[in-house]
């Protein structure tokens, strides 16, 4: 039984103690002088996380209230210890942070530096090499080459004598090894890789560990999405187990100044799994794209802290791994005899101009029922470049199926590719071409007006490099009137209708007609010919 004075202390104990979580405790081997003492417990609570955006509800609701999708709400058990909360991670030096605000003209740069992976096209995306401290995220779709990608990224920073830290949570050590003797650069020296350490591991305590232990300068995870933390109770690749195990991993990043990269999947949209949270914690995020069945590949920074941001990589996929292709590799010989529907056009991409093929294939339809189909192009800007086709340019086009792409399998999202694919759209429906040589650049107007776009000089300085002698734009000017000093032939237009009557017929090409007659007359030939020798 309780005495008076073991009840008035429980109360003392369960006023002053650290709250309603706290449970009354009695020593019974104290015998008559009993010892009563408060022990924490973790409290558990249910919460529901959007799959979608990630934001966090009290209840279950059929309709995420943050972004409005519909059956994303997905039950969690969240704990309230304070040991739930705590990194996995831990230095063993006494880290000290200074809290105190600083004027920014004191704040000094930091003495690192950048970590190039030995993959110049990966190095230019990343703004000049991995960032200690930062944590990158790369996603993509399945069997594009992410993994192949960071192998040979992390088989060169141990040649060059970093430790690396390949961590695999889809893999195992044996596989990770076939595949590195797959690659050709890999392969050869894969003996002699002892900075490389290779885990096989889907615990993210495990994970952090083993770097503690190993303490790498670049640390690779592929994939984030089978990682998870065992102290939350939440299956992995949820959206609560991504946001966990990013923060973790970002809080390591910062406290042990190791750079990570993380892999990321995509879903069936192209967009990075997972809630968006995981986009705005990481310091880049960068996106590895192409087509499966193509051979070229692009590298595409879509965040970067500490770089430029649209910066893209050039790699081709071969049988040995990922090769990195030069900018004229892309582009074929200008002096080749023109094609109807084929048209060049200088690019920038990121700190970069690339000399992109835009083509078009014109096929008569239904009217009403009419194809528009891209690829590498903006669906809704070609539309609306038919229409001023068809009203500034004459073209009828209402009962006209149009294809357009742009070649080596990159994407063109600027405006400054519009009168290329007029261009290509006019020439493809008109069978003409452009003269050999000739680049066409500028953006159209619904009125039907050229302009010229930014960065002039150095798209048409790319295109004079490559061998092409003429630009059809708008003339350039400067701000003060003093026309721009360039190496190259300018074909000054100011509306749509005089770039088209550029186009002009190839000498090489044959109407349709007279190459089937020529055809029959041929085969007409050598059938008397063997009947009469039959004879």
């Amino acid at each position: 039984m309780v005495s008076t004075a073991e009840l008035f202390a429980f109360t003392a104990l369960t006023l002053t103690g650290p709250g309603p979580e706290a449970v009354f405790h009695r020593d019974a081997r104290m015998g008559g002088g009993a010892r009563y003492t408060l022990r924490a417990v973790s409290k558990t609570r249910t919460q529901f996380q959007c799959s979608s955006c990630g934001a966090v509800q009290t209840r279950w609701m059929g309709k995420c209230p943050d972004c409005g999708a519909w059956d994303t709400l997905e039950g969690t058990t969240a704990s309230t210890s304070k040991a739930a909360a705590t990194p996995s991670w831990s230095v063993d030096e006494a880290i000290t942070t200074d809290r105190r605000a600083i004027p920014l003209p004191e704040i000094k740069p930091p003495t690192h530096q950048r970590l190039a992976t030995g993959l110049a096209e990966f190095d230019r995306v990343l703004g000049g090499g991995l960032v200690p401290g930062s944590v990158v995220l790369l996603g993509g779709e399945p069997g594009i080459g992410k993994s192949t990608l960071l192998l040979q990224a992390a088989a060169r920073l141990a040649a060059a004598g970093r430790a690396v830290l390949y961590v695999s949570s889809e893999e195992s050590g044996y596989q990770t090894r076939l595949r590195a003797e797959r690659l050709t650069e890999v392969g050869a020296t894969v003996d002699r890789l002892d900075g490389l350490h290779v885990l096989a591991d889907t615990d993210l305590n495990g994970i952090t560990e083993q770097a503690r232990r190993i303490r790498p300068a670049v640390l690779v995870l592929d994939s984030i999405q089978m990682v998870h933390q065992p102290a939350l109770d939440a299956s992995p690749g949820s959206a609560a187990q991504l946001r966990r195990c990013c923060l973790e991993l970002v809080a390591l990043a910062k406290l042990s100044g190791m750079a990570i990269v993380v892999v990321g999947h995509v879903t069936k949209e192209g967009q990075l799994a997972g809630p968006k949270l995981l986009e705005h914690i990481v310091d880049a995020v960068l996106s590895f794209e192409g087509d499966r069945h193509h051979a070229h590949r692009v590298v595409r920074g879509m965040k970067n802290r500490f770089g430029p941001t649209l910066e893209v990589g050039l790699f081709e996929m071969t049988a040995r791994g990922l090769r990195e292709v030069e900018d004229a590799e892309l582009v074929g010989d200008p002096e080749a005899p023109p094609t109807p529907g084929s048209v060049f056009c200088p690019v920038v991409h990121g700190s970069r101009s690339l000399l992109v093929e835009i083509q078009a294939l014109t096929a008569t339809g239904f009217p009403g029922s009419a194809k528009r189909r891209t690829s590498g192009l903006d669906g809704n800007r070609l539309a609306m470049l038919i229409a001023v086709l068809e009203q500034h340019g004459e073209l009828r086009l209402a009962d006209q199926d149009i294809f357009a792409s742009a070649a080596g399998g990159l994407r063109v999202a600027e405006a400054a590719a519009d009168l290329a694919v007029s261009l290509a759209v006019a020439g493809a429906h008109r069978r003409h071409a452009l003269p050999p040589g000739t680049v066409a650049l500028g953006e159209v107007s619904l009125g039907g007006e050229v302009r010229h776009p930014d960065r002039i000089e150095q798209r048409l300085r790319e295109a004079a490099r490559l061998g092409f002698r003429r630009v059809i734009m708008r003339r350039p000017h400067d701000r003060t009137g003093a026309r721009t000093t360039l190496e190259i032939e300018v074909i000054a237009v100011t509306r749509i209708e005089h770039a088209l009557a550029i186009l002009e017929r190839p000498r090489q090409h044959l109407p349709i007609e007279s190459g089937v007659e020529n055809l029959l007359k041929a085969v007409s030939g050598d059938e008397r010919g063997e009947s009469g020798e039959n004879l």
